[in-house]
């Protein structure tokens, strides 16, 4: 696509065919749901219109998800969308997250930065709330017409310290990874996160799902999990 052809796009003195707008949002990296707003825009269908030939897809990966949670046992995993509210969650995640006092909310991300049990358990709260309020600031940041996205970053900075913890800059090197620390009695856990996404999708449902796998960082978290293989 030529220079000058992208500038007569940007002033309005061509109008996009469909496969323009898909060339420019592919160049552009965006998310699928931002893709179908820039077709809407052209004046065309979302591709989220034809569930015709994703339907199969959709029930694949869904089956696929189940069998990720469920093989994940002894240990947590969920299934959250792009802003982290839940999906589904693992045995041992609903085990996990009851004992250590939480408060069931749909959004994760409020129910750890929330005042409450869970968040007093964790003994690196703050360095933990600025890396995932740093994931969220970047997902939405990818996505313009997030409306949902940005109220709940403004409402997660309105909880109580969340903001010193998000200007919190620690003079130590970091880590490579950035574990959650759980303090359980005299008892340290130690996990830290894999994420994983939909490869190559062009669906905005699909390209919204994530699944959080927490691991042990180390022998005694380990050996502390398998409790949950006979329970």
């Amino acid at each position: 696509m030529s220079q000058r052809h992208i500038s007569f796009l940007e002033t309005g003195r061509s109008k996009p065919s469909r496969y323009a707008v898909r060339q420019i949002c592919e160049a552009l990296e965006m998310p699928a749901a931002e893709h179908d707003m820039m077709l809407v825009s052209a004046g065309f269908a979302p591709q989220a219109a034809d569930m015709s030939w994703s339907a199969d897809v959709r029930a694949a990966v869904d089956a696929s998800v189940d069998h990720v949670l469920e093989g994940h046992n002894p240990y947590p995993a969920v299934s959250i969308d792009r802003i982290w509210n839940l999906q589904k969650a693992n045995e041992s995640a609903l085990k996990f997250f009851s004992e250590m006092g939480g408060a069931g909310q749909p959004n994760l991300l409020l129910e750890v930065m929330s005042p409450g049990e869970l968040r007093d358990k964790i003994a690196n709260w703050k360095e933990v709330t600025r890396a995932l309020f740093r994931l969220l600031d970047l997902e939405v940041a990818r996505r313009p017409h997030d409306q949902e996205g940005k109220a709940l970053l403004q409402q997660l900075k309105s909880l109580p310290e969340v903001s010193d913890a998000i200007a919190h800059r620690p003079n130590e090197h970091p880590a490579p990874v950035v574990t959650i620390e759980f303090q359980v009695g005299d008892v340290s856990l130690r996990l830290f996160s894999l994420i994983a996404t939909v490869g190559m999708s062009m669906d905005a449902m699909l390209d919204d799902l994530r699944i959080e796998t927490l691991l042990p960082a180390d022998e005694k978290t380990r050996q502390w999990f398998e409790r949950f293989r006979t329970r």
